[in-house]
């Protein structure tokens, strides 16, 4: 599935304007986690976007910001908030109330691809950087 890039950086758009204004329920379900530690430079703050994934549909736009929020959206929903942790080298993802050890297979410049723990079983998600203006520092 291709997404037109006028799309994809309305969705951008949204994506951000959504981050930088959480309604206080949401802010409270979700508190900041504060600033993750031994995490590399360029995986916070930046847009990635679901190329592979045995369980995520193509596409589909996160972001893990400075803050510990884990920003979720897509062309079709709306953007969904959960948090995210890294320590000790475990990252862990949490929506809803529920957290998911997360392995970190590959972070390069170029592709984030991760194994995350669910109770159903693990799924694999291959993300790219989103073809979005990024995040403001």
């Amino acid at each position: 599935m291709k997404i037109a890039p006028r799309r994809v950086g309305g969705i951008a758009a949204l994506l951000l304007a959504a981050a930088c204004s959480k309604n206080p329920d949401t802010a409270a379900a979700y508190p900041p986690a504060g600033p993750p530690s031994n995490v590399k430079p360029g995986f916070i703050n930046k847009v990635w976007e679901v190329n592979l994934s045995t369980g995520v549909a193509p596409g589909m736009l996160y972001a893990f910001l400075s803050d510990g929020t884990l920003v979720i959206t897509s062309p079709n929903s709306k953007a969904a908030f959960g948090a995210w942790t890294y320590r000790n080298g475990m990252l862990t993802m949490i929506e809803g109330s529920q957290e998911y050890k997360t392995d970190i297979l590959n972070l390069s410049h170029d592709e984030l691809r991760l194994r995350s723990h669910n109770p159903g079983g693990s799924l694999e998600i291959v993300l790219v950087p989103a073809r979005v203006a990024p995040l403001p520092p």
